[in-house]
């Protein structure tokens, strides 16, 4: 009980100081378009359920804002933005790990391994996102690449988790597989290296960072598990490179007025985020991946049916 009671306090401290942030933003005698901030809410709450399912939370991002005419190129840089959200969801849920890492990195082997390993999967989609970031957001930040990209995941998803049933059965879902790396701290190097490598397809709108990091991960024998558990800890440098590149590579389209939104989108993709997190380490553990590569392919058939029809204006 009092640990519950803890918890529920710590979470209404949390609360209050996002609610802090947001009033000093919009307190500030900055004029806000109220419907702005409704909207920022909206894709803050899409990014944060998204980001850390295999479903792909940029693509959503991308049909979403087209959806509720939130276009332009402050758009383009909330997108990416609002992920700091997500991102401090997971520290938040991992906190003691990433403490114990914190404190134990000097001198304690698996802290190191720990860190190194999140650093050596980080470095590949750093080089990539330098060297392609620009031609991506040109060609393929539009809904009908993003609606193939959903098609493509889906099946690739399904071929995957065939793949694993012929191989393993029941005994996959039900804990009894004992995987080649069972958890984190069972990584090597060159696990890290693939993980990251297939990272670099998420630059792909529509891919999905948390599945290809995932389903990539399974593929090179991780647990479930583990599969997720480090394509959180990933999110943490990548996110934050991403956001931090993105806001200043093209802070000349934005301008003080604009802060109300972005904070108003990261607020609430951290808390999405938060529950997503926490649902999703419990899912895993006795679910397969089946039902989201559905979802990616009739989603994305969807799109493209209305793209095609012209029932929906998909917007860039």
């Amino acid at each position: 009980c009092r640990r519950r009671r803890d918890c529920e306090r710590h979470r209404t401290e949390i609360l209050r100081n996002a609610l802090s942030i947001i009033r000093a933003f919009v307190g500030r005698g900055t004029a806000v378009d109220w419907m702005v901030l409704v909207k920022a809410a909206v894709m803050g709450v899409v990014e944060g359920l998204t980001e850390f399912l295999p479903i792909s939370s940029t693509g959503h991002l991308i049909l979403a804002a087209s959806l509720l005419d939130f276009t332009g190129p402050m758009v383009k840089v909330f997108d990416v933005a609002i992920q700091t959200g997500a991102m401090l969801a997971v520290i938040v849920e991992y906190r003691r790990r990433f403490a114990d890492t914190l404190a134990g990195i000097g001198s304690q082997p698996v802290a190191q391994r720990f860190a190194r390993n999140v650093l050596i999967a980080f470095c590949p989609a750093v080089a990539a996102g330098l060297a392609f970031g620009g031609f991506i957001k040109s060609h393929l930040f539009h809904p009908v690449p993003v609606a193939l990209a959903f098609i493509v995941g889906g099946v690739i998803i399904l071929w995957v988790e065939r793949r694993h049933h012929a191989y393993y059965g029941d005994r996959d879902l039900q804990g009894q597989r004992h995987a080649r790396v069972e958890t984190v701290d069972d990584m090597s190097a060159m696990d890290a290296l693939k993980v990251g490598l297939v990272q670099c397809l998420a630059l792909i709108p529509g891919t999905s960072r948390s599945g290809a990091t995932i389903i990539g991960a399974m593929v090179f024998g991780f647990s479930r598990k583990a599969a997720a558990e480090f394509s959180f800890f990933l999110a943490v440098p990548t996110l934050i490179g991403a956001g931090a590149y993105s806001v200043w590579k093209d802070r000349d389209a934005l301008s003080v007025s604009d802060w109300p939104t972005f904070a108003v989108g990261t607020v609430f993709a951290f808390f999405s985020a938060w529950l997503c997190i926490r649902w999703l380490i419990r899912f895993v553990s006795s679910h397969d991946f089946t039902a989201f590569a559905w979802y990616r392919i009739v989603f994305g058939a969807i799109v493209l049916l209305t793209a095609q029809t012209g029932w929906v204006t998909w917007r860039a």
